[in-house]
């Protein structure tokens, strides 16, 4: 009995040991697929803040919530199963579907651009997609529902890096890891989102509250530094945001015709790069690296602004015909 005893403990040490390890290889693995999609991370949290602009600050958190729930759902429920069944089902749909998930980046981003130059053009073409409610609950509705819209692009581009990180790994290796960095990374980006709004309010107690004496006056300072420095610094996320859509759409377009052959515009950029590292070694993987995001950035504008117009002549009339048949459905 105690040889046995003894022989059960050894087989069960040994397989807490093999279950040990094969935890480390899952946060290893799920580690490295998140560096590589470290760009995206930082795309998403440039461009969620501009959607809690405008709302009073007692609504911000909970839209943040709203959103980070939507993200989750978007990554967890939708993404990870969809990735998976791709791979094994129809890899070869995963490059058309980012694909069309760049272009809407690039509209939504080229829009931004188009409202900034042509402000009563874009003006116009909102009203054309109907997007605005004067109720404050449906425009709070619409604008996290558009925030989840984006991050689901975003987010299809993250578990795709994060799968292509792993193609050797068993099924239920790529699960765990899509998952770990799934919710790691909406954790990690929603949480800088909620600091970021609420770093305004935080400075403003923290001029409030600071005592009196001289040694408050660095708290008074610094508080009153974030009360006032913190509109700009959300201007300035919006236009990285904007910026950062344009680029990831532009991206995507780029590297997914390399795959169906069309591959000039890739190897026009990459050489473009190649170009201007030899011209600066002292930064050349940095140098070569913005050349090539502003290459992408132009291509993606140009895809956006050509969205524009083919929006609001194909995609709204076909909108507003199949809603018009739904409700005549409907009300039959």
């Amino acid at each position: 009995m105690s040889v046995g005893l003894i022989a059960l403990l050894d087989d069960v040490a040994a397989l807490a040991k093999a279950a040990a390890a094969s935890l480390d290889d899952v946060v290893a693995q799920a580690g490295k697929a998140g560096a590589k999609a470290a760009g995206v991370v930082i795309d998403d949290t440039a461009v969620t803040p501009r959607y809690v602009t405008g709302f009073s600050p007692a609504r911000e958190l909970p839209i943040i919530a709203k959103i980070t729930l939507g993200s989750l759902k978007n990554k967890i429920l939708f993404l990870l199963p969809a990735a998976l069944i791709l791979s094994l089902v129809l890899p070869q749909a995963i490059t058309p579907l980012l694909m069309l998930g760049g272009l809407y980046l690039c509209y939504e981003g080229a829009e931004k651009v188009y409202e900034l130059v042509f402000p009563h053009a874009a003006h116009a073409h909102e009203a054309e997609l109907d997007v605005g409610s004067v109720d404050p609950k449906a425009f709070e509705d619409e604008k996290v529902a558009g925030a989840v819209r984006t991050d689901f692009i975003l987010s299809a581009e993250i578990m795709a890096i994060t799968l292509g990180s792993v193609p050797e790994a068993g099924l239920a290796m790529q699960a765990l890891v899509l998952a770990i960095v799934g919710i790691a990374i909406t954790a990690g980006v929603y949480g800088v989102v909620a600091l970021i709004v609420k770093a305004d309010d935080f400075g403003l107690w923290l001029a409030r509250r600071a005592p009196s004496s001289p040694a408050g006056a660095l708290p008074r300072m610094f508080g009153r530094g974030l009360v006032q420095g913190m509109p700009y610094l959300l201007k300035v996320l919006g236009a990285v945001g904007t910026a950062a859509m344009i680029w990831v759409g532009g991206g995507i377009i780029v590297h997914g015709a390399e795959e169906f052959g069309f591959g000039w515009p890739s190897h026009l950029l990459h050489d473009a790069g190649e170009s201007a590292a030899h011209a600066l070694p002292a930064f050349a993987g940095l140098v070569s690296w913005l050349v090539q995001a502003a290459g992408s950035g132009l291509i993606g504008i140009a895809i956006g602004l050509a969205a524009i117009p083919a929006v609001s002549f194909a995609v709204v009339p076909a909108w507003r015909w199949c809603s018009t048949r739904i409700r005549k459905i409907r009300a039959a």
